[in-house]
């Protein structure tokens, strides 16, 4: 058997408290980076995700690992064309390069946490979401040319952060 390497003192416990996250608004949904690829060295992230009535993201695919835990609601996840509903209390692990999204088709807010790793993905969003102050806020309302510029931004930032928007 092969020895462990040993510890780095170089690395701090991370305790992660949502107040003291950094909360940004995407495309309607709410995130906040709870343990981001800085404090992990780069092996994952985890971000608390609040996803309204409606709301998801549009259908992409990435080169990571990528695991959502539902805390509350319940959501549509559509995975390679075919649909699962997912409610409060289970877990989806959607595979490296696999195309999905997600959807809210429910009258109340849902809840997950989403890890992905290796990480980077938070670091996407940091680029093109926008930054409100709590969990709480209300996302900004975009004007139709706002939105069009998150998109060319998404769009353009997509291939450096190993996503493909589909």
């Amino acid at each position: 058997m092969t020895a462990l390497p040993p510890d780095d003192p170089g690395r701090q416990l991370t305790v992660a408290r949502p107040d003291d996250a950094e909360h940004l608004a995407l495309a309607g949904d709410l995130y906040s980076i709870l343990v981001s690829g800085d404090q992990t060295d780069g092996r994952y992230c985890l971000i608390d995700m609040r996803v309204p009535p409606g709301g998801g993201p549009p259908p992409h695919r990435h080169d990571f690992e990528e695991m959502f835990t539902l805390l509350e609601g319940e959501l549509r996840f559509t995975f390679r064309g075919e649909e699962t509903v997912v409610h409060a209390g289970e877990t989806v692990n959607i595979p490296a390069n696999a195309p999905h999204f997600f959807r809210n088709l429910s009258d109340r807010p849902a809840r997950m946490y989403c890890m992905c790793t290796p990480a980077g993905q938070e670091e996407l969003f940091r680029q093109v979401a926008d930054p409100v102050p709590s969990i709480d806020s209300t996302p900004p309302q975009l004007t139709d040319a706002e939105k069009a510029e998150r998109d060319q931004r998404a769009q353009a930032l997509a291939a450096k952060y190993h996503t493909e928007l589909l």
